[in-house]
C-alpha cells in the first residue's frame, strides 16, 4: 500500500506555531482522502483535517482557524499548519490516506508538545 512518513513535531510554546509534513509514496488526487489524525494519551484517536475527494478542507472544531491542512501533489506531499498552539494540542500526530476502493494507509505518527 502507499507509505506515510510524517515529520516537523517537536515542542512548541502556548501561541506558537509548527509545521507538520506528511511524504507520501503517491496521491491519486481524484481518488484519494487524505489528513491528520492525532491521539493523546488516554484518549482516541480523533481526526484533526481532512481533505475530501472534492478537494474540500473539513477541520474539527477544536482547530477550526488555527490549523491548516494543505498539499502538494506533484511532490506527494500533504501538510498541517498548526498556529496558535494551545496545550491540548499535545498528542501524536498520524498522517493517513484513504484510496475511494483499498485499505487505509497511517504513517508512524509524529510527537507534538505544547507547553511553556
Amino acid at each position: 500500500q502507499v507509505q506515510l512518513v510524517e515529520s516537523g513535531g517537536g515542542l512548541g510554546q502556548p501561541g506558537g506555531s509548527l509545521t507538520l509534513s506528511c511524504a507520501a509514496s503517491r496521491i491519486s488526487v481524484s481518488a484519494d482522502t487524505m489528513g491528520w489524525y492525532r491521539q493523546a494519551p488516554g484518549k482516541e484517536r480523533d481526526l484533526v483535517a481532512i481533505f475530501t475527494l472534492s478537494g474540500m478542507t473539513r477541520y474539527v472544531d477544536s482547530v477550526k482557524g488555527r490549523f491548516t491542512i494543505s498539499r502538494d501533489s506533484s511532490k506527494n506531499m500533504v501538510y498541517l499548519q498548526m498556529n496558535s498552539l494551545k496545550p491540548e494540542d499535545t498528542a501524536v500526530y498520524y498522517c493517513y490516506l484513504k484510496p475511494l476502493y483499498g485499505p487505509a494507509s497511517w504513517g508512524q505518527g509524529t510527537q507534538v508538545t505544547v507547553s511553556s
